[in-house]
């Protein structure tokens, strides 16, 4: 990576930091007018986060010992998963969720580096979704390698 950040699995020490982080790009993304993660506002997956993170599915990101973006990859579909893919058994397939970058990093191409460790260190078929109604975000993905592959449920679907 063309950063010097130290990725690794976050641990029990890592919920709140992770939470407030993720917190921090939704109030971001509303202030910007995305509708995006406003659940995320009202508490609406601290428990699936605090869980992610005890499970060792989320990775913290940091700079200098500061956190400054988050992602998990579940091995296993979650039931949001299961909604908008259909239900599927792959054992060469990582689901991302809550890909976020610390808004004062954002620009810096590190959601591009993040990527490219995963695709370079986990070696799988990533699959994500994001609202079909944000194409920045989607534009993101693709011009990251990302195909489009479907929407289901205001969502695009994507995989590498």
């Amino acid at each position: 990576m063309k950063g010097n950040y130290q990725i690794q699995r976050a641990t029990e020490d890592d919920i709140v930091p992770v939470t407030q982080l993720l917190k921090e790009v939704a109030a971001w993304l509303k202030f910007k007018e995305v509708n995006q993660w406003g659940f995320l506002l009202a508490g609406g997956e601290d428990e699936e986060i605090r869980q992610a993170i005890l499970d060792g599915a989320t990775y913290a990101v940091r700079l200098d010992g500061e956190l400054i973006a988050t992602f998990t990859l579940y091995e296993t579909q979650s039931g949001w998963d299961q909604h908008i893919w259909g239900s599927e058994d792959h054992e060469d397939v990582l689901y991302l969720h809550r890909l976020a970058v610390r808004p004062a990093y954002m620009g810096k191409g590190i959601g591009q580096e993040l990527l490219e460790w995963i695709e370079v260190n986990l070696d799988k078929t990533i699959r994500l979704d994001c609202v079909s109604n944000h194409p920045k975000l989607r534009t993101f993905y693709t011009e990251n390698g990302f195909e489009e592959v479907g929407i289901n449920d205001g969502h695009c679907k994507m995989q590498k």
